[in-house]
């Protein structure tokens, strides 16, 4: 038997200090909290009928027009809004109820879904139409994707277990992403995409009702008398001068910027590239997902945050790596094993910043945090989207992909230089919360 170092002992005296326990019970502890079981099981439904709605529309789009350019510019259309409205709704997401955002956006997705739906099985589907209706969702997620990450932390009462609360919201959104197109190419192929967006609309009442069931304590953020324009202020201020979230939320805006858009470019490579339907954008999409529940998997497994700043710019770099491959590839098996690992590196990195920023950020500025969190993932990249659409109609899509990828990989040298500054900040805020010793003098 191998000596016990230090270091271990120092490990073991952490875990044992946040009260985790080993196996799979350890991976899955979130879902004691019955707010939250209510949450997972609502929300994994829903999410299937979201990625639906996301193939569905990028096939309906490129059928439609042939463009890469409309591609794009869709795509745009539906994420600038989180761009430009994310700051502000960060403010009102700290100042209102939170379950009561969740339960507006919801429902308000749910009207978006089944317009689309009756729109396009009434065969009056246009692109002006989409467009609007994609802008009408961006908004929402505008409103959507702070209250949700905000909303983590009431769902979960002992906030030890807020780690692995995010890591199995990964693996539920990614398990719908493995699910969702798949069942979107074999009904594509089969009817139209209509009866996707009919599913996406229906599947909203499984998230409402998950959030009307839920028992909450009493709002944990204080209400404040301060004015708008002084909270968003404020939230700014913390944001840029925290080096720890600055850093990672500029690498996130990299990658969304040039690495997440090559999802919209797929049903190219799926009827160019690959000489395939909807049901190979389905398996190529699902593919990702694959690689990207995996990672969400093993980060539900880990049992502190500590070490999770290092795997971010080395899941940049899976990432960009299976981008280059990905383009590269004119075969079918091997652009099913790039995606794969693209979606291992995106997802890893995006869980990994996620849960180190909900760990360290204060608790009256996280829709704040989070809504800028929001702009870095959705915000970027509608001009991602619109950059690769652009870049695929003058290079090609290939050639895109794999351009894209290269400055990942650029992102993630960058972020490597700054490791040393983020986890001197991060060390004292660790020990802070208990996560680090007060005697250990290591930075994780």
């Amino acid at each position: 038997m191998a000596p016990v170092t230090r270091e271990d002992a120092v490990e073991a005296a952490a875990e044992s200090e946040l009260g985790v326990t080993s196996g799979v019970s350890h991976a899955w502890r979130a879902l004691r909290h019955r707010n939250f079981r209510l949450f997972f099981g609502g929300q994994s439904i829903s999410l299937i009928g979201t990625w639906m709605t996301r193939v569905a529309t990028g096939w309906l789009v490129y059928r439609l027009t042939g463009s890469a350019l409309l591609l794009g510019t869709v795509s745009f259309a539906g994420q600038i809004p989180s761009f430009l409205l994310a700051p502000m709704a960060g403010v009102w997401v700290d100042r209102l109820d939170r379950r009561q955002v969740l339960l507006w956006t919801q429902a308000l997705s749910m009207v978006q879904s089944l317009a689309l739906a009756a729109l396009t099985l009434s065969g009056h589907i246009t692109i002006p139409a989409l467009l609007a209706l994609s802008v009408m969702q961006g908004c929402i997620n505008a409103f959507d994707m702070p209250g949700r990450q905000s909303f983590m932390v009431q769902m979960v009462d002992d906030r030890r277990d807020l780690q692995n609360a995010i890591a199995i919201n990964s693996s539920m959104v990614n398990m719908a992403r493995l699910i969702g197109p798949s069942l979107a190419g074999m009904l594509i192929a089969v009817s139209s995409e209509g009866w996707c967006f009919l599913v996406d609309g229906v599947s909203y009442i499984a998230v409402i009702a998950s959030l009307l069931a839920m028992r909450l304590h009493a709002p944990a953020v204080p209400r404040v008398a301060a004015s708008a324009l002084s909270e968003l202020k404020a939230g700014w201020t913390y944001v840029s001068g925290f080096v720890p979230v600055r850093t990672i939320l500029l690498l996130f805006a990299v990658v969304s910027l040039m690495g997440m858009p090559f999802v919209v470019l797929m049903p190219i490579f799926a009827a160019k590239v690959l000489h395939g339907g909807p049901h190979t954008l389905g398996f190529l999409t699902g593919a990702l997902g694959l690689g990207a529940l995996s990672s969400a998997l093993s980060l539900a497994a880990r049992k502190s945050v500590r070490g999770l700043v290092r795997i971010i710019p080395l899941s940049a770099v899976v990432f960009g790596a299976g981008l280059i491959g990905f383009g590269w590839s004119h075969t079918f098996w091997l652009s099913m094993l790039m995606v794969m690992v693209a979606g291992m590196g995106m997802m890893q990195g995006m869980a990994a910043s996620n849960t180190v920023i909900q760990t360290i950020v204060s608790d009256d500025k996280r829709g704040r945090v989070m809504s800028y969190y929001t702009m870095a993932f959705m915000g970027m990249a509608p001009f991602g989207s619109l950059l690769a659409g652009s870049m695929a109609d003058a290079l090609g899509a290939p050639v895109t992909v794999m351009v894209n990828g290269a400055v990942v990989l650029l992102g993630a040298a960058w972020f490597a230089t700054r490791l040393p500054s983020v986890r001197r900040e991060l060390r004292p805020v660790y020990r802070e919360l208990g996560i680090l010793p007060a005697e250990d003098e290591r930075s994780r």
